[in-house]
């Protein structure tokens, strides 16, 4: 039964940078792949499905599972020695899940003859699969960071290692390397952002006649896709020629010095970390030579190259924007032509616009926009609430200074999203044991070492093991869980003088940053006036997050019990959708509350915050309270809010790495998941 048709590669609509970053992998695999960024629905996954036909078909040994090269075998190949006969196959598109796991990916011990020939074999995984063909990550951020990891070392390397289960195993694994993913459902940590060969940005086109094209070619494929393919047939056998022609003249296209002084120029001017940027970019510029049909590489080369290998390698921090301006390209070009003509290139620390993402490509990081509250100091503000006027607002003023924050962690063992702040059981992370009560996955070693000494009694003869039930042993396996991390921030009056909240946003910002290369979940929650809001529902774009907090307003009575109620009930909710996350609520607060549940001011209002916050705690929420009160007399509410949700009281300055050495554990009280 033959396959299903694929959409045309010809027949896709725009999107002209993606099909270029592909056909360039294609051309020149050691290029390091493709990381295909946007939003839902704009023909990602169509576009990358597509490239898989053009791909010229290969050569291979036959009956050997790791598509060896008659032409250059393999030596250590695990189905060495081969044979003399050889066989012709399409190139493969292997697709890697979401939910995989590392024994899918890399291989394993073979099971099955195992446990009937009494041998150790190997069975290999997704990435023998992929040799010589395409590996396809459809939402690549999602993907566990250790599994992301060993597929980046095998794209880079061009062998895969497998060292488990009693297994020792090296094989060829080249392959072009294709990851996409929606930035809303989070990001990519820089490191691994900079394994990825090229990037590209798709959006859906804003042009009426483009989505009316788009549609009338996507209807007419579900229609007829036999028919539709059959349209663009000579297209796409052109497209393949012309990869196997480029695929041919990329080894001889030459790199004159002047063009590698360009490539070094950029690199330099755009202040990338380590070397990876200047090869990819001269791989890429080689391969754009060939595929145009020239034989050395030209400007034009090197230009279309640094749109496709530079943007994703400046964001060096999650909240910096994605992409690079055209101008700053223009003016990052302009300078290189210059060096690539001197004898000595000059020193970019020298350019005399100054550097920077808003005077052209350079050094430096980009300064943070003003927020928190202006003007005005926390005397005066209190006497606004005090004489019931406290409800005016007040503008965005700069963030104090970020810093590594400490390891906030929720208590105890859970079973959620990997990540990497709380301990979990996971389902690929490190063996701990065997059991026999629970775990994930058969601990093949130790069910062979509990049936090996009963052979003998059970009658064995010949190959083979005779298990029983009682022999099963499963993995217990730890790894580390991403948490939901609420943020509640206190944005009253109170709160609102310039040093003291200026203080705060650099604390919620460096929290941010720290839940970001963690993994988790993010949501924000403010409150002030006579009410709170949910600034941002939980989310894993964690710069989303960061804008929201930079356009907080402040001002306003201090309406504590309802941010504490709110969270809780953001809590709840986010509980039927992601029932493995675990919670972990900062809140940020002096501890003074003059508003009630009601709405109004009340006597009692500290007393209704002091409830809404032992309603949290009996959720089995973790949390945190950071103490932001100032001044020479402390009340010290704070630390009493602190106690009835049953978590620690840190002060604003305790959260960095650096000032307290160690970890903070969040007390979740009973959770029922014990260690």
């Amino acid at each position: 039964m033959s396959a299903a048709p694929r959409f045309p590669f010809s027949a896709v609509v725009g999107h002209d940078d993606l099909r270029l970053a592909l056909l360039l992998n294609a051309v020149h695999p050691r290029i390091g792949g493709v990381l295909v960024r946007g939003e839902k629905g704009t023909a990602k996954s169509t576009v990358v499905r597509a490239l898989a036909s053009l791909l010229p078909p290969l050569d291979v040994v036959d009956g050997c599972r790791f598509g060896c090269d008659p032409a250059a075998a393999d030596p250590q190949c695990p189905d060495a020695p081969h044979g003399d006969t050889a066989t012709r196959r399409p190139a493969q598109l292997v697709e890697l899940p979401v939910g995989a796991t590392e024994d899918r990916l890399i291989g394993s011990l073979d099971l099955e003859r195992a446990l009937t020939e009494g041998v150790r074999a190997f069975q290999p995984g997704l990435l023998a699969g992929a040799h010589r063909g395409v590996l396809y990550v459809d939402e690549v951020n999602l993907l566990h960071d250790h599994l992301v990891d060993l597929l980046l070392d095998a794209a880079a390397m061009g062998r895969a290692h497998v060292e488990r289960d009693g297994v020792s195993v090296s094989h060829a694994s080249s392959f072009l390397l294709v990851g996409t993913m929606n930035p809303e459902e989070g990001e990519l940590r820089p490191q691994l952002l900079d394994r990825f060969g090229l990037t590209v940005q798709v959006a859906a086109s804003r042009e009426v006649e483009t989505r009316t094209e788009v549609v009338r070619r996507r209807l007419a494929f579900e229609a007829d896709p036999a028919g539709f393919a059959a349209q663009w047939a000579d297209a796409d056998a052109e497209l393949a020629e012309h990869i196997s022609a480029a695929r041919a003249r990329v080894e001889k296209v030459a790199l004159p010095d002047t063009e590698l002084r360009r490539i070094s120029a950029l690199c330099a001017a755009f202040d990338v970390d380590g070397m990876r940027a200047d090869l990819v970019l001269a791989r890429t510029a080689v391969a754009h030579a060939a595929w145009r049909g020239a034989d050395a590489v030209a400007e034009e080369d090197v230009e279309a190259a640094a749109r496709l290998a530079l943007p994703h390698r400046r964001r060096r921090d999650p909240f910096d924007e994605p992409g690079m301006a055209e101008d700053q390209l223009q003016q990052a070009l302009s300078d290189a032509a210059d060096q690539a003509e001197d004898e000595q290139p000059e020193d970019p620390d020298d350019d005399p616009d100054g550097g920077g993402p808003d005077g052209g490509p350079g050094g430096g990081e980009p300064q943070d926009e003003p927020t928190g509250p202006t003007g005005g100091g926390g005397g005066e503000q209190e006497e606004q609430e005090q004489s019931g006027s406290g409800d005016s607002e007040r503008t965005p003023a700069g963030a104090g200074p970020s810093f590594r924050a400490r390891l906030l962690e929720v208590q105890g063992l859970g079973e959620g999203a990997p990540g990497r702040r709380s301990r979990a059981r996971s389902r690929s992370g490190r063996t701990t044991r065997a059991t026999t009560v629970d775990g994930h996955g058969l601990h093949v070693t130790a069910t062979l070492a509990a049936a090996a000494p009963h052979q003998a009694a059970r009658g064995r003869s010949g190959p083979g093991l005779v298990l029983r039930s009682e022999d099963v042993r499963r993995s217990l396996r730890e790894g580390r869980e991403g948490n939901l991390v609420l943020f509640v921030v206190d944005a009253s009056g109170s709160m609102a003088a310039r040093d003291r909240m200026s203080a705060v946003s650099g604390a919620v910002l460096s929290l941010l940053r720290d839940a970001y290369q963690r993994r988790d979940k993010v949501g924000v929650i403010t409150f002030r006036g006579d009410q709170a809001e949910v600034a941002l529902p939980p989310t894993s774009s964690v710069d989303i997050a960061a804008a929201r907090l930079r356009r907080m307003r402040t001002g306003g009575r201090t309406p504590l019990a309802d941010g504490l109620l709110r969270a809780e009930h953001v809590i709840r909710t986010e509980s039927t959708r992601d029932p493995q996350r675990r919670p972990l609520v900062v809140l940020l607060t002096d501890g003074k509350a003059t508003v009630g549940v009601q709405g109004t001011r009340s006597a009692q209002a500290f007393d209704d915050a002091l409830r809404a916050a032992r309603v949290v705690a009996g959720t089995g929420t973790a949390s945190v309270v950071v103490d932001c009160e100032s001044g020479y007399v402390k009340l010290g509410l704070a630390n009493q809010v602190a106690t009835a949700l049953g978590g620690p009281s840190l002060r604003l300055e305790e959260l960095s790495a650096e000032h307290v050495a160690g970890v903070v554990r969040a007390v979740s009280g009973d959770s029922g998941l014990a260690a």
